[in-house]
């Protein structure tokens, strides 16, 4: 909700100030707003610790020329920052959300403002204004239809901040020229007035409509406010409001019912204050209920009975046990915690989730935790915009391995989670002993069990959270079409100025300005991967006898219409446009579709237009995620419905592909199933250590959710501390050593004693990426039983794979080699069979037919025969 005001402190004397509002009567406001250098920021983290819940806090962090910095305080608790052009883009590509974010305005005349909002939706802040009256007829101007704009004054005065907020400005005020009390301080600003500056009454009586709720937003009653019972309230600290009867009422006056009073706030509307209050006594209602409406409810309720027990709980009840023995409450959640768990149904998860929230909250209400606080904690973690592993402690996730939950190898309820990329150089992911470095487990001393909980993926979310996200994205293309397509890409691509969601062919060459050796080096990757698709093509239809007279044939046909779905996320990849598209013109795909998610501007880059003209696409679809699959599935006004889609992509992408396969009404089949990429390197003690290590760092700077594995055959010390410490050497070289260090947190090194082992746990990890930098690497082959793509030799890096050497590149990851083959020529082909019997043919196969059909009581199939061999 858009503030009224701001009260400007001091972090160092907001406490104890010297005049204007103390710490207690900022919390009625409830919004605040200080600056913090470079020497304070350990201050600020510590302040929005101790506020939590108390203030939301909008920091000014200009003077700040760390970016990690003010992650770290957004991260912490801060509603916005207030950063400068440059911070503002820094913090953008961080992918930090917008709404987080005020740009300072550079100047106060009417172009600086102008100039410098251009191009940005993000709030503006116009600092220390001399001309207000310039401010407003610029706020006039610009309307309400915008960002907020937020004001500070070089000259603050109560006239100038009224007037600023009926312009639907937010005035920024030092809290020492603030008051709570007018009346004894004439010369400061009247909070009340702030507050009630944009306030609306319909009633005759001017009264304002006043919602009274507790801390945790339930509504205790309907009362009605002035600005005289408002400034009241403020004064005292306590629940006053204005009685159409009597006066000024002062909330449990005569009844001992009083109110704490928490913070006012208007609502969007403007015509409702809202009172937050803690109650004291009975409660609310004159019935001595609550609230108005009744008695609280559910968590609520049992937060009060709870609260209630603790105080004089009768000896020998069960609560007054659980409040005196903490064993036994720590057995119970136990207990409950496995229950809901084990619970399968809607209704035993909600029976034994009330069970554990009881239990819970008789914890807390033993420790002095209310809900309010709980709340309150949960409200601080949705705002982080930095995100723990969240593994599962080693004693929890063996639990779950030993129950039969995860498997190696296999796909389901993985425990082990990617981490984020790192934010700061404190942040341990992927560093051990200050080096970036894998962990190292040498077979012959773990147990089989453990080798196989290291070699687990890192986990993606669960895939009912994924397809809860992807379906109704799905669903909104499937029925709305362009319109749900296009609004997206503005939502998830930032492109708010694409007015169309496909580019169709011809391409402008305007699309297409490369660099000289960029043309050359994708046309030699296009004539050698059309190269090696072109041999893949079946010289002529199968064709046999299976007996004198009945011959068989089998023939192909290319699938007329594929999508070809090509990410952007964190790497521009002409690579899969050319891997995705040259084998689809190979087999003589009618219409050709690729689908990419546009940049910011709303452009595709000039790569993929490129790559796209070479290979005949008929158009590119400015779209990326589940929305660009849905489009290619169902078709829209504009994109051209296909019947098969290729490509790989994030989970979402992935949920998107599966649900769209499985829909009948869209008809189209998938190459795949897809997950983050990964390599398995094997390595003896002919390999070299610098080759081995980039081979591994080729693949963990695709993402922090890939996974690279070494497994080292009989390697010395000396050997794997030479591989440790190039991996070491060249990752802090790389640029996207952040991602790296992601990757390497879940990625290890196995010592193993012979290759007869290496390549068993090799066939049972099934990489996507398999490179054998090992003696007579060609004889080894043979022993690949799972693997997307294998590599030979120390002559072979992955890279070539990718790009050039001809191999596709498309390959199946996350176990999957175990099932499926890579994208290749016949991905796009599909095979047909036909049949060609002559009489004498008829009559040998004609017995065993019409007995077949006999047994399974299939007579029309029967007499099909019969009827042309003249038999009963």
């Amino acid at each position: 909700m858009r503030p009224a005001f701001l009260a400007s402190i001091d972090l160092a004397s907001y406490t104890q100030p010297s005049r204007g509002l103390d710490s207690k009567a900022l919390a009625y406001v409830g919004n605040v707003y200080t600056k913090v250098d470079q020497s304070a920021v350990d201050d600020a983290l510590l302040y929005l610790q101790q506020t939590i819940g108390l203030f939301t806090t909008y920091f000014d962090v200009a003077s700040l020329s760390s970016i990690d910095d003010i992650v770290s305080l957004l991260d912490s608790g801060a509603a916005k920052v207030f950063v400068t052009r440059q911070q503002l883009d820094q913090l953008v590509l961080a992918n930090i959300d917008q709404d987080r974010l005020v740009l300072i305005l550079p100047g106060n005349t009417k172009q600086e403002i102008i100039d410098s909002i251009a191009g940005t939706a993000v709030d503006v802040y116009s600092h220390q204004a001399r001309d207000t009256e310039l401010v407003e007829a610029w706020l006039k101007e610009y309307g309400t239809d915008r960002p907020e704009v937020f004001v500070s004054f070089a000259s603050p005065n109560a006239e100038s901040a009224l007037r600023i907020s009926k312009l639907s400005a937010i005035p920024i005020l030092p809290a020492d020229i603030l008051t709570l009390d007018a009346q004894s301080e004439p010369q400061s600003i009247s909070v009340a007035k702030l507050l009630l500056a944009n306030a609306t009454s319909d009633r005759s009586d001017g009264l304002f409509t006043t919602l009274v709720t507790d801390e945790r937003g339930v509504a205790l009653g309907l009362v009605y406010s002035s600005e005289e019972s408002v400034t009241e309230s403020l004064r005292t600290g306590r629940g006053v409001y204005q009685s159409r009867k009597r006066g000024l009422w002062y909330k449990g006056e005569t009844s001992g019912d009083i109110q704490e009073l928490v913070g006012i706030s208007l609502d969007c509307d403007h015509d409702c204050l809202r009172f937050v209050v803690r109650q004291k006594g009975r409660g609310f209602c004159h019935l001595a209920t609550a609230t108005c409406f009744g008695q609280y409810r559910g968590l609520a309720r049992l937060q009060q009975t709870l609260q209630s027990r603790r105080a004089s709980a009768p000896p020998g009840s069960y609560t007054a046990r659980l409040f005196n023995d903490p064993q036994l409450l720590r057995a119970k959640i136990l207990e409950e915690a496995n229950e809901l768990c084990d619970a399968n149904t809607k209704s035993d998860v909600a029976f034994e989730a009330a069970d554990l929230m009881y239990f819970a909250l008789t914890k807390c209400i033993a420790a002095g935790v209310s809900l309010e606080d709980v709340e309150q904690n949960l409200d601080a973690k949705s705002v982080k915009v930095k995100r723990r592993r969240g593994d599962a402690k080693p004693q929890y996730a063996a639990q779950v391995r030993s129950s039969g939950s995860a498997e190696i190898g296999g796909k389901p309820d993985i425990v082990k989670e990617a981490t984020s990329v790192p934010k700061s150089k404190d942040d341990p992911a992927g560093i051990q002993n200050g080096r970036i470095h894998m962990k190292r487990y040498i077979t012959a001393e773990e147990s089989p069990q453990a080798i196989q909980a290291v070699l687990q993926r890192p986990s993606q979310r669960s895939s009912d959270q994924i397809m809860g996200i992807a379906r109704p994205i799905i669903d909104a293309v499937k029925t709305r079409g362009d319109a749900a397509l296009l609004e997206y890409t503005h939502k998830f691509e930032k492109a708010t100025t694409l007015t169309s969601p496909v580019l169709r062919s011809p391409f402008p060459p305007s699309l297409m300005q490369l660099a000289p050796e960029t043309i050359r080096a994708i046309d030699i990757s296009f004539d050698n991967i059309r190269k090696f698709h072109a041999a893949q093509k079946e010289e002529r239809p199968l064709v046999v006898e299976t007996m004198p007279g009945v011959v068989c044939s089998r023939f192909s046909r290319p699938i007329e219409r594929v999508g070809l779905y090509v990410p952007g996320g964190t790497a521009v990849l002409p690579s899969t446009a050319l891997m995705l598209g040259v084998p689809a013109m190979v087999a003589g795909c009618k219409k050709i579709v690729i689908a990419s998610p546009p940049r910011s501007d709303g452009s595709v880059t000039p790569e993929i237009v490129y790559v796209a003209q070479k290979v005949g696409a008929e158009s590119i679809v400015l779209a990326g995620g589940a929305q660009a699959i849905a489009a290619l599935a169902y078709g829209t006004e504009s994109v051209s419905k296909v019947d098969k889609i290729l490509g790989p992509g994030n989970q979402f992408v992935t949920a998107a592909k599966m649900l769209v396969s499985n829909d009948t009404s869209a008809g189209v089949s998938i190459d795949m199933p897809a997950g983050p990429s990964e390599v398995l390197v094997i390595a003896d003690a002919s390999a070299n250590p610098a080759f081995v290590a980039s081979d591994l760092l080729s693949q963990a700077e695709h993402g922090v959710d890939s996974q690279v594995i070494l497994i080292a055959v009989d390697l010395t010390q000396s050997q794997l501390t030479a591989i440790e410490d190039e991996l070491h050497a060249q990752a802090i070289a790389l640029p996207r050593v952040d991602i790296v260090r992601g990757a390497i947190e879940h990625s290890v090194t196995l010592v193993v004693r012979d290759i007869t082992e290496a390549m068993r746990l090799s066939n049972l990890y099934a990489p996507e990426h398999l490179i054998l930098q090992v003696h007579d690497a060609e004889s080894v082959v043979a022993l690949v039983e799972n693997a997307g793509s294998v590599f030979v030799g120390q002559w072979t890096p992955e890279s070539v794979g990718d790009y050039s050497a001809g191999v596709n590149h498309s390959l199946p990851t996350y176990g999957y080699a175990k099932q499926y083959s890579g994208v290749n020529l016949g991905s796009y082909i599909k095979h047909i069979t036909s049949s060609n019997l002559t009489k004498e043919g008829l009559g040998n196969v004609g017995d065993a037919v019409m007995q077949l059909a006999k047994i399974e009581e299939l007579e029309a199939h029967r007499r099909a025969v019969s009827l042309r061999l003249g038999v009963a």
